[in-house]
């Protein structure tokens, strides 16, 4: 019977982790204007639409914020929060309120460490194929979606000759506030809610 609800609790993660990666993307995609006539953006919105057209209709857009599909991001975290504290045979249905703060920062938590992780990913894959294939058909994505980020890191950090270490500097520093203090602060407060 474990063994059943781990494998059945690795499938719900997995399949809700990656909801919330490609509605975060949509979410990033349109935030940072990537032309969505290409291939991967293209892939995302279909992916997407099912879930994001239906919640437009009562969740507009703020401006330039696609309040609808960021939502939607968060919700598959809080989905998978709440189902991760289920199969854990928690009574959820009878706690207080208290319990409910916590449930809904570790959704939070798990949205903001997927954000990071999104912006972590993509400047490595441009940093590979920089190196590679720079005129590959995904760089202007990759290049709309990192350049607010390496543009920032780049007002500190010099080029050293020719080489710009703005990538590595910011793969170290999201890594590093991933491990020390997101992914942590969830262990910890999930912790909590079970003890």
């Amino acid at each position: 019977m474990i063994l059943l609800s781990n494998a059945l609790l690795f499938l719900i993660k997995t399949i809700l982790d990656l909801m919330t990666l490609v509605f975060l993307l949509r979410f990033y995609f349109q935030l940072l204007k990537v032309p969505f006539q290409n291939q991967a953006a293209q892939m995302v919105v279909s992916l997407t639409n099912f879930a994001v057209k239906p919640v437009r209709k009562v969740i507009p857009s703020l401006g330039k914020l696609d309040v609808s599909t960021l939502l939607l991001g968060y919700f598959c975290q809080l989905l998978l929060t709440v189902c991760t504290l289920w199969l854990s045979d928690y009574p959820l249905f009878i706690v207080g309120s208290g319990i409910w703060l916590k449930i809904f920062a570790i959704a939070l938590l798990g949205t903001i460490s997927i954000s990071i992780a999104i912006f972590l990913y993509a400047v490595l894959i441009q940093a590979v194929l920089s190196w590679v294939n720079p005129y590959t058909p995904i760089a202007p994505v990759l290049n709309k979606l990192t350049n607010p980020i390496l543009s920032f890191f780049r007002k500190f950090i010099p080029a050293a000759g020719n080489i710009d270490l703005t990538p590595l500097v910011f793969i170290i520093t999201a890594q590093l506030l991933l491990l020390t203090i997101l992914v942590p602060l969830e262990n910890n407060l999930f912790k909590s809610i079970i003890s």
